[in-house]
């Protein structure tokens, strides 16, 4: 089996319309960068983000429905920022970072330590991203 060092993860190179899309994805999200740290070493199981336990937790800004939380997972799936965690019975209902998540953490960890706001036009944009699907 061969080992491949952590730093070559580093290495991938997104498009920039793809980071863009990504990052504005996670602005919109109702999760915090606790939730994106957390997942980024360990899986976290829907049932742990969803209502009272998401805020007591750090993971979300305010409660969320299990509903409303998983359909934002989802999105956050498709835009390549999440990806499910699989086990030897199949997919799970936790999540984990792709690469793509890892950067944008990253990122956020190096300039405020916090997922920066949305501005009015991120929250249009994903709308209509969301909408659309991935062309915008």
């Amino acid at each position: 089996m061969t080992f491949i060092p952590s730093e070559a993860f580093k290495s991938i190179s997104y498009p920039s319309r793809t980071v863009k899309r990504a990052d504005r994805a996670v602005r919109c999200s109702p999760f915090q960068l606790h939730f994106f740290q957390t997942i980024r070493d360990n899986s976290v199981f829907l049932s742990a983000i969803a209502s009272n336990s998401g805020v007591e937790s750090g993971y979300t800004r305010s409660p969320v429905s299990e509903l409303a939380a998983e359909n934002s997972l989802l999105w956050l799936i498709q835009v390549g920022v999440l990806r499910r965690e699989v086990d030897g019975q199949g997919i799970t209902d936790s999540f984990r970072l792709t690469p793509l998540g890892r950067q944008l953490v990253e990122q956020w960890e190096q300039e405020a330590d916090k997922v920066p706001d949305a501005s009015l036009c991120d929250r249009l944009g994903n709308a209509v991203s969301r909408g659309f699907g991935l062309f915008v």
